[in-house]
């Protein structure tokens, strides 16, 4: 059995993290400065990571592959197997035009655009977090916003924004899913500390919608509808989260908050004389990105009245009329009822398997089992590691529910099994980096958490002491500004912050989950989202403007984490960290 030493430079803890961390300096570099692809990236990482697992930590060659192995394997399954499925539901719905439908209908809830930044890029984006994740909610949304009239600097700027505070319970929980695996910590209580962080941020990113679309005259008229739907978010977030299901999180958030959104806004007409205020102005300079907080008007003059909603002409189910060289699209009560369907059967199938009796049925399909021919003790008790144990539980696995949820649509839905057939196999393709990344970012994180060079950084930055609370969400949101990823922050960082917890004295579970948390907020800085939203709107090169346009943001929301986290470890927040 191979047991790793903490200070294998000379006794040094800190000579020997500076080694250790090398992998992580190669990854960071060739992907955020050289821009290299990150599959690329991560492979060389991994190279890194075995050259100072073998000659520094003495690890064993045969024991150090097999655990990029062991990590890849995990990184296909459940991790890849969760997003694979997912996304292919929501492959489905865009073949067979019921996503427009949806799309439709969540641009017809207000021609404020304001409230539509609101409804399309943090409900309905959330909603595609939920689902897919992996960029599709930023680039989804933003073409959305567009398409009503949004000009496309200001669409890609909000896609941005509002893509935080669902990020980590994105893909059907798919990060704290990856985070509790790999730490050992129980899934219940890293989704429970989780949802009573980032909560805090589903309330404040939609006021700061608001105000990105139209400064402070936004805020003042639509505040109360914008903060409701954040508010209700985070309800919802903290209630489905701790009490009710880790996977559904985000896509019972996004329903409940639009569905809140809707009803404020409908009251408002009540007692607001002559409704809410249009979003006006000439749209100044927002197309440069300076944003002086005027509302995007999409070619309307700016001179008063709300800023039309751009019609849509695209196909799927419903009748068009025209009017002038603009089509609109009336969809019927049976069409809007099958756009939402698949949303349902979801729903509703993770409802089932939280029935005590249906749950110990399907874990009679989990095989638990040692990984052949990998021996590793941890360094400081001497007793097995529990991440040498694979779990196939292919029965449970959150991507076997959704398999069969897409199925069941695909019934519902009468998409012949070609048509779904073909979506998997195009989903498949348009993962296919997306899979290898997640699978060498894995093998790379298991090869350093088995080695022991987590633990030796982890070790050392425990010495921050009373600031480590302070600075651990720092951490996860460095590790998703380079990677683009919650999940793979958390596979990279994860152990580290509970070993740094434990050695701080710390609950482990606040720091894992203040890496997941604070990793929400550098999403919107990552260069693969930056990328995604400026080919979406057709900024292609200008990357930079929205860098600069979303960075300030990030920081300041990243800030409010820290400061959220440290009073969590304290007693002036601490009681929140209580069941």
């Amino acid at each position: 059995m191979f047991q790793p030493v903490l200070d294998p430079l000379g006794g040094s803890l800190g000579w020997s993290s500076l080694v250790a961390a090398l992998p992580l300096v190669v990854f960071f570099v060739m992907l955020g400065i050289l821009r290299i692809q990150a599959w690329l990236s991560a492979l060389a990482a991994l190279a890194a990571s075995v050259v100072v697992a073998v000659a520094v930590y003495g690890m064993p060659v045969g024991q150090s592959l097999n655990s990029a192995l062991l990590g890849a394997l995990f990184g296909l399954f459940p991790i890849m197997w969760i997003v694979v499925n997912a996304l292919w539901v929501y492959q489905m719905t865009v073949d067979t035009g019921h996503f427009e439908v949806l799309r439709r209908s969540f641009g017809k809830l207000s021609d404020d655009q304001r409230l539509q930044a609101v409804i399309v890029a943090f409900c309905f984006g959330a909603l595609l977090e939920a689902l897919a994740g992996f960029g599709a909610p930023v680039a989804i949304s933003s073409v959305m916003l567009i398409a009503l009239g949004f000009k496309p600097f200001k669409a890609a700027t909000v896609a941005l924004v509002a893509n935080t505070a669902p990020v980590a319970f994105g893909a059907m929980g798919t990060p704290v899913i990856t985070l509790s695996e790999l730490t050992g910590l129980p899934l219940a209580d890293v989704s429970s500390t989780v949802g009573r962080q980032t909560p805090l941020l589903a309330a404040i990113v939609p006021v700061l919608l608001v105000y990105l679309v139209d400064g402070r005259r936004g805020v003042r008229q639509t505040w109360l509808p914008a903060f409701a739907c954040g508010l209700a978010f985070a309800v919802a977030q903290f209630v489905t989260s701790n009490y009710l299901s880790v996977e559904l999180t985000d896509v019972v958030a996004a329903l409940f908050a639009v569905g809140v959104l809707v009803v404020v806004m409908r009251a408002g007409r009540t007692y607001t004389p002559g409704g809410p205020a249009p979003a006006t102005g000439s749209g100044g300079d927002a197309e440069s990105g300076a944003g002086d907080g005027s509302a995007a008007t999409g070619g309307s003059s700016g001179t008063g009245g709300p800023a039309p909603a751009a019609s849509d002409s695209r196909t799927g189910p419903g009748t068009g009329t025209t009017t002038g060289t603009d089509t609109e699209v009336h969809d019927s009560t049976g069409a809007a009822v099958k756009a939402y369907l698949p949303y349902g059967v979801i729903i509703l199938v993770f409802a089932v398997t939280q029935i005590p009796s249906v749950k110990t049925l399907l874990e009679k399909g989990s095989v638990l089992f040692d990984w052949p021919g990998l021996d590793v003790a941890d360094p400081v008790s001497g007793k097995p590691v529990a991440s040498t144990v694979f779990n196939f539980n292919w029965l449970p696995a959150t991507g076997t529910m959704l398999l069969l949820s897409g199925v069941v649509t695909a019934v519902l839905l009468a998409v012949a099994p070609g048509v779904a057939a073909r979506a998997y196999g195009r989903t498949l393709h348009q993962l296919r980096w997306a899979i290898l990344t997640v699978a060498t970012v894995l093998a790379l994180a298991y090869v350093m958490n088995l080695s022991g060079q987590t633990s030796t950084i982890g070790h050392f930055i425990a010495g921050a002491g009373a600031a480590l609370a302070f600075l651990s969400p720092v951490l996860g949101w460095l590790g998703v500004a380079v990677t683009g990823s919650d999940t793979s922050a958390n596979a990279l960082f994860g152990i580290l912050q509970v070993t740094a917890a434990k050695n701080s004295g710390y609950q482990p579970e606040l720091l894992a989950a203040a890496n997941s948390s604070g990793g929400v907020l550098g999403k919107m800085l990552s260069p693969q989202n930056l990328a995604i939203a400026a080919a979406a709107t057709g900024l292609g090169g200008r990357e930079p403007e929205l860098l600069r346009k979303v960075v300030g943001w990030s920081l300041a929301l990243l800030l409010v984490m820290c400061v959220l986290v440290y009073l969590q470890s304290t007693p002036v927040l601490g009681w929140m960290l209580l069941s």
